[in-house]
């Protein structure tokens, strides 16, 4: 009896010190807490290079979209409805560059939440309204160009800086006034709050969206999407037909209106091109993003950690993209970019500058 009692004292402490080194090897994101998230550390050199990976990201989101909005407020030649649009959708993306890529970059490479629960709502609320401010001011763009290519000696009247504040606004007040409803009254997570409280342990930020709530979201998403797809298809067939008409009158002699209206038409066409390239980033970074939060909701959340990490930093890096496709086909945004890194922006002269010279 003596041998079998210490043999069964042996096989206990043997039990009490596996899952002691168990425990230990479990790491937290808060190790003296109670209800602590565990955390799911990388290796150092994957940490490494994913934080070069999301910090190139959001260098590239604040700053590159910051001297798109210098360009366009600064040089009185870019002032014109378009280009207000285009400097209002940078400070979208400026903001998200700001206020949630840097922190989602943490709780993506750390796999933990270290800014509290208050601050996770408001990085959620700021998350969803940023982007959908994108959207909107992609889709007054496209309504911008549309007018502009199919009508381009009419536009000037017809979209004015009057015309681009309202679309400035309603990109702004709608996307804010639903954000902070939805997430700061709690609605979004209807029928899920036990789901809800067993995923936002202690360190965690994750919000858990009910089916409702996910197919109005990708309802917002896919309306304005089409209609940007329907514009940009009408645009592109406008374009061609202007051009076959250019060429077949080219080797006649053209009135000068007929000449002056061409050359407008030919610019107007070229600044669709531009924004048509930046509405299809839009949708290749997003659109993997609102698939997956579709499949989950139906499907009981089974997408991977993984795979949901990779389809939001795809939709973030959008807020950076931007900026190199203005710099790719504009030129005038090369130019401002040299003078304002040059410093010759502090210049008073330096606003009434010619950036479309050669």
């Amino acid at each position: 009896t003596i041998n079998k009692d210490k043999t069964s004292l042996r096989v206990n402490n043997s039990v009490m010190s596996s899952n002691s080194s168990l425990l230990a090897a479990v790491q937290l994101c808060y190790a003296n807490v109670n209800g602590s998230c565990v955390k799911i550390p990388y290796s150092p050199g994957s940490r490494v290079i994913l934080y070069i990976v999301f910090g190139f990201g959001v260098v590239l989101a604040v700053f590159g979209n910051l001297l798109v909005m210098i360009s366009i407020l600064h040089f009185k030649q870019l002032h014109s409805p378009t280009n207000f649009l285009i400097a209002s959708l940078a400070c979208a993306d400026f903001l998200v560059g700001v206020t949630v890529m840097p922190f989602s970059m943490v709780r993506t490479v750390e796999s933990c939440w270290y800014f509290g629960r208050s601050f996770c709502t408001f990085h959620t609320c700021c998350d969803v309204a940023f982007c959908y401010s994108s959207l909107f001011h992609l889709c007054f763009i496209s309504i911008d160009r549309y007018i502009a290519v199919t009508d381009p000696l009419i536009y000037p009247t017809k979209f004015t800086v009057s015309v681009s504040g309202i679309c400035i606004s309603m990109s702004w007040i709608l996307p804010l006034v639903y954000s902070g409803a939805v997430f700061y009254t709690g609605v979004y997570d209807d029928g899920l709050e036990e789901l809800s409280d067993a995923l936002n342990c202690i360190g965690g930020c994750q919000t858990v969206v009910n089916q409702n709530w996910v197919l109005i979201d990708f309802l917002s998403f896919f309306i304005p999407t089409l209609v940007m797809i329907i514009l940009y298809g009408n645009i592109f067939l406008v374009a061609r037909r202007q051009a076959k008409k250019i060429e077949n009158t080219g080797s006649k002699t053209e009135s000068s209106s007929e000449s002056y209206k061409a050359r407008v038409a030919r610019r107007e066409r070229k600044a669709a091109k531009t924004l048509g390239v930046t509405v299809v980033a839009f949708m290749v970074s997003w659109l993997p993003y609102s698939i997956d939060s579709l499949i989950d909701a139906f499907m009981g959340f089974i997408t991977p950690p993984y795979i949901y990490e990779i389809c939001c930093w795809c939709a973030y890096y959008n807020s950076a993209v931007n900026p190199l496709i203005y710099a790719l086909f504009y030129p005038w945004f090369r130019k401002a970019i040299k003078v304002i890194v040059t410093g010759q922006v502090l210049k008073n002269s330096s606003a009434t500058m010619n950036l479309f010279s050669e």
